[in-house]
């Protein structure tokens, strides 16, 4: 079985965001990127996949600009197989990556696409749902547990009364929740060897994939100075700023 596993570069986590002068979105200059976390999570359930035997090959693909390359070789030191760029310099919206994804899928006829719930900078949760509709395949989200059973696969879902499972007729879309599992660290001589996998790189043209954004970007603010808090000097004095001024009472 292959795995398809869609990764996005995004700002590292352990980054301050910093909002650019005029308000117009996020200052990106001489900032550290990375793997998004949830996608980080999705390349690791794959390659355990792989290891476990129960698939046999493990793509990445990713969409945007040329540095986003820089995070397929990532996903593919750290056990992917092989990778492929679509090559953008617009920023689409879920709509159109799952339209670009779906094409993928298409070509690639994986029997599980593992997708991580939401990339840290949109945080829209939108696109595995998006692409499961558009190829009309079972999925299951917010996983944190994925098991192969024959031409099924067995999905734990954390939902908000605790936890759900379901049974996914192969093949299926996952998205994957951050307690599913720990990601490796990558290996001196893993990052060596990713630099010689193969990496494709297509154009949504190539794809046919129209880019067409329904959505339109006003302002970016950063977000309140949180106030320095106070001492009082009673319980009472307490109870009458929580009600009169918090307004929380």
């Amino acid at each position: 079985m292959k795995v398809l596993v869609a990764v996005k570069r995004v700002i590292d986590y352990n980054v301050k965001v910093r909002v650019k002068p005029d308000n117009s979105d996020v200052d990106l200059a001489n900032v550290k990127m990375a793997l998004n976390p949830f996608c980080e999570i999705a390349v690791e359930e794959a390659v355990r996949l792989k290891e476990s035997g129960a698939a046999s090959e493990v793509v990445v693909v990713s969409i945007g600009p040329k540095a986003c390359q820089e995070q397929i070789r990532t996903a593919l030191a750290l056990g992917a197989d092989r990778g492929i760029q679509i090559e953008t310099e617009e920023l689409p919206e879920s709509l159109s990556v799952a339209k670009l994804l779906a094409k993928v899928v298409e070509a690639e006829q994986p029997g599980l696409v593992i997708l991580g719930k939401q990339s840290i900078d949109a945080d829209n949760n939108q696109t595995g749902q998006m692409l499961g509709a558009l190829l009309n395949r079972p999925q299951g989200t917010f996983a944190s547990e994925v098991k192969i059973d024959g031409d099924s696969v067995n999905v734990t879902r954390e939902v908000d009364g605790g936890l759900q499972t379901l049974n996914l007729k192969l093949p299926a879309i996952v998205t994957t929740d951050l307690r599913l599992n720990e990601p490796r660290y990558a290996k001196l001589p893993d990052i060596m060897k990713a630099k010689r996998k193969p990496l494709d790189v297509k154009t949504p043209a190539d794809l046919g994939v129209d880019l067409k954004n329904h959505t339109r970007l006003l302002k970016v603010s950063a977000p309140a100075e949180r106030q320095a808090g106070i001492r009082v000097a009673s319980v009472d004095e307490l109870i009458d700023k929580l009600k009169n001024e918090a307004k929380v009472l």
